[in-house]
């Protein structure tokens, strides 16, 4: 049994790759930052139908907050095989109407954060001489998105961190892919109008807004097949940016 550690698996996109991974077989741990109750309703279910999971509440700014993480998970688990860098924070407002503290929370939050976590549990997986690293990113970081210019630099930027690291630790044979989800289905697009999600739906090929399962689906994919995959990016849309 192997150990997949999943960064915002409380909730939305993150609460589906950690209920995939365990149906997968794995032994799960994940990280959230505020959703206590969620957390330890996810840690019931899945304790409940016999998966050995845990839950740490960190910030995902908190580079030390994350090396401890990744220290205990390794400790308990007996090693991490795959991790999956989901933890992310949104805000849709024009670039001069943020603060320079805001700017630096997001670019913490949703960049240095999976920066940190992947230093952190690199050690595990060069030992062991395996592992795979998902991270996931945006459609908004291939192309960019109007009013959301500080989280489209940092999604581009871990496109850029997941190129980077493929190289970087195949000789250990560890790979490193990428997941772009398009306009999902989650919290994070729930301020959303009617008008403003039938807009987008027109926009998407497929005609409707992806599921968390689907991109879940994409996660599972690379942390279970795609043995000789590394350093790619895959958009899971609809067509939208195609």
């Amino acid at each position: 049994m192997k150990t997949v550690l999943v960064s915002g698996g409380s909730r939305g996109i993150g609460r589906a790759i950690v209920k995939s991974a365990a149906k997968a077989g794995h032994s799960v741990a994940f990280t959230y930052s505020r959703s206590d109750k969620e957390a330890m309703e996810l840690v019931a279910e899945l304790a409940e139908s016999g998966v050995m999971v845990s839950a740490y509440k960190a910030d995902n700014a908190d580079g030390d907050a994350l090396k401890r993480v990744a220290d205990e998970v390794a400790d308990t688990f007996g090693g991490i095989y795959a991790l999956v860098n989901n933890a992310a924070i949104s805000r849709i407002a024009p670039l001069v109407d943020f603060t320079d503290e805001e700017i630096s929370r997001m670019l913490a939050v949703n960049l240095e954060g999976a920066i940190k976590l992947t230093k952190a549990v690199c050690p595990y997986m060069t030992a062991a001489q395996q592992g795979r690293i998902v991270n996931v990113s945006s459609v908004w970081g291939v192309c960019g998105a109007s009013c959301e210019s500080v989280y489209s630099a940092a999604k581009g930027g871990l496109i850029a961190f997941t190129k980077a690291m493929a190289k970087e630790l195949a000789p250990s044979k560890i790979t490193v892919n990428c997941v772009c989800p398009g306009v999902t289905d989650t919290d994070m697009n729930a301020c959303l109008s009617t008008k403003e999600r039938n807009e987008l739906e027109e926009q998407i090929p497929l005609g409707r807004f992806c599921t968390p399962e689907e991109i879940a689906e994409a996660v599972t994919f690379f942390i279970d097949g795609a043995a000789c995959v590394t350093g790619q990016v895959i958009c899971v849309d609809g067509g939208f940016i195609v």
